[in-house]
């Protein structure tokens, strides 16, 4: 099931760090950005964004040898609340842009 990989990809706080200093932003971000805002290291930070990546919390735009990384609104706005799922409330399509 879909929702059980979004909610696997958030289940790590810095993950959820990263989400939301993301959609904060409202722009793209480096890695260098990100590393400096949630004070982990580079390797881990590139670890986090791969599993957001491929749930599609984030989209990634390559420029050269770099990427810069940006929240995927339509993803997150189709994203249920845990409460939404448990009790079985009609929730967003798992089909949406993610």
């Amino acid at each position: 099931m879909k929702y059980a990989s979004w909610f696997k990809a958030l289940a790590d706080a810095t993950r959820i760090q990263i989400v939301t200093l993301l959609a904060r932003r409202q722009a793209p971000m480096s890695v260098k950005e990100i590393v400096e805002a949630v004070d982990v290291g580079q390797s881990t930070v590139s670890a986090h964004l791969k599993v957001l990546a491929e749930v599609g919390f984030v989209l990634v735009e390559r420029r050269g040898t770099s990427s810069l990384y940006e929240i995927n609104k339509a993803c997150i706005g189709a994203f249920p609340t845990a409460a939404d799922v448990v009790m079985g409330n009609p929730v967003s399509p798992p089909g949406c842009a993610c």
